[in-house]
């Protein structure tokens, strides 16, 4: 049975399937970003959560793609994970979840993918691994056009007292939120900082009507095209295709976006399990 996984920054989405395709099973866990979370919490909360969820199931290939997935050392922090949790299986292979949104997306054609979720990614795709990647820097410096991004930009309008009265009431009574010093102490304790500034950005999608928001998440996208997308080489030549809920929930807002630097709209997906399993079940290993 190969098991299949997408990993972000807040939650991982599990593939268990034959070789076929005939059966499949869905679980989810928390994400397991390498720069976050270290090899003993991965595999605890996998002993915990996947591993009684699955109850026995053999698992002979184990495919992982997680966000932070980046470098030799981040991706051995989750592969001993794993080889601890599975140490049966023949093949564990663990990916940037960069190359899952690209494989999920294109399959085996050349194009460009992006990832619009908590944190955002972008890269240029040959048919077989990323080809080009400029750095998204993060949610500290970067990521942007992401949910993090996005719910920064709102919480910082907030916070300077800057949104309509009655957005302000609203947003206030929706996160339960005393005053800034309460908003200081959560961000500065927190173990996922990047999760909680993405929190706020579901008001951006109960208020997407309201003309502020709309101008927010456009001005985020905005951001998102000049400061990364229309770097890539030849970008206008490429379809925008995406993964992520931030991407799916404002496709609307991001075509216009896109239109605007002459890029079409492609392929864009809440999630991108199911088409990376169908990827596996086609092309093997």
């Amino acid at each position: 049975m190969y098991l299949i996984a997408d990993s972000g920054s807040t939650k991982t989405d599990w593939c268990l399937t034959d070789k076929t395709g005939t059966t499949k099973k869905i679980f989810h866990t928390i994400g397991f970003n390498p720069y976050f979370i270290d090899t003993e919490a991965i595999y605890y909360s996998l002993s915990e959560n996947l591993l009684k969820d699955l109850d026995g199931e053999v698992v002979t290939d184990v495919f992982f793609y997680g966000a932070g997935c980046s470098t030799p050392e981040k991706k051995e922090i989750v592969r001993k994970a794993l080889v601890r949790s599975f140490p049966k299986a023949n093949t564990i292979f663990v990916g940037h979840d960069l190359l899952a949104t690209a494989r999920a997306l294109l399959g085996k054609e050349k194009g460009f993918a992006a990832i619009l979720g908590t944190g955002c990614n972008t890269c240029l795709y040959d048919g077989e691994d990323v080809s080009l990647n400029i750095d998204s820097l993060g949610y500290l410096l970067g990521d942007e056009g992401s949910g993090s991004y996005i719910g920064k930009k709102i919480l910082r309008d907030f916070m300077r007292n800057r949104l309509e009265p009655p957005l302000q009431a609203r947003f206030k009574e929706r996160f339960q939120i005393i005053d800034n010093e309460q908003i200081f102490t959560t961000l500065y304790t927190t173990q996922f900082p990047n999760r909680y500034l993405a929190s706020f950005c579901k008001f951006a999608d109960e208020y997407v009507t309201h003309p502020y928001i709309r101008n927010k998440v456009r001005d985020s996208f905005r951001d998102f095209f000049k400061n990364l997308v229309s770097k890539y080489p030849d970008y206008k030549d490429y379809s925008f295709n995406c993964v992520g809920s931030v991407g799916f929930v404002f496709k609307d807002i991001l075509e216009e976006v896109a239109l605007s630097y002459d890029m079409h709209i492609g392929k864009v997906i809440k999630s991108p399990i199911d088409d990376l399993v169908q990827f596996h079940i086609e092309n093997g290993k």
